[in-house]
């Protein structure tokens, strides 16, 4: 299984961490399923359309548009109870987590990942709160998208990855 990316946004909707993990080799990359964005024509040849790369910003923003649209519509079709938690396509998972502090934790996944909302937890608690809020030099606020540049909560985050996901 495998984790593709991860994001935090902050109460402003500015992304204020983004990681992006290369995935793995997968066994079945010689299947004979088309990828997706591939056309395949009567011959039984198939061309793959190239899909143009995204800027680091246009990335989050279009995660974050997502989990946006996705959060008003479960609060508008199910009440202020409902929660959106993760959605799924054929080519990936999202899990989504949202602080009491308005914080939203991100990952996108292997589709056959279980449910992530306990690590993105474990995240916030024992890796964002105690690297990046209690530190006295990280800044209340990040204005502009100026991210979270601590170390520790990085050698912590890929720590953690490495115990949550087995190689």
């Amino acid at each position: 299984m495998v984790v593709y990316s991860f994001y935090i946004f902050d109460r402003h909707t500015e992304c204020i961490y983004s990681r992006r993990w290369t995935p793995r080799p997968s066994s079945d990359s010689k299947s004979n399923r088309p990828l997706s964005g591939s056309s395949t024509f009567s011959n039984g040849e198939t061309t793959v359309s190239r899909r143009k790369e995204l800027s680091k910003e246009d990335d989050a923003k279009l995660i974050f548009g997502t989990v946006f649209s996705l959060r008003n519509m479960v609060k508008r079709l199910g009440g202020d109870d409902d929660n959106f938690l993760s959605y799924r396509t054929n080519e990936y998972k999202l899990h989504y987590y949202e602080t009491p502090t308005r914080l939203k934790f991100v990952m996108i996944t292997d589709t056959r990942m279980n449910n992530m909302r306990i690590a993105l937890h474990q995240i916030w608690v024992n890796l964002y709160v105690e690297y990046v809020v209690k530190n006295p030099l990280s800044p209340v606020e990040h204005p502009g998208g100026v991210g979270v540049a601590n170390e520790l909560f990085e050698f912590g985050l890929e720590r953690f990855m490495a115990t949550v996901l087995p190689p």
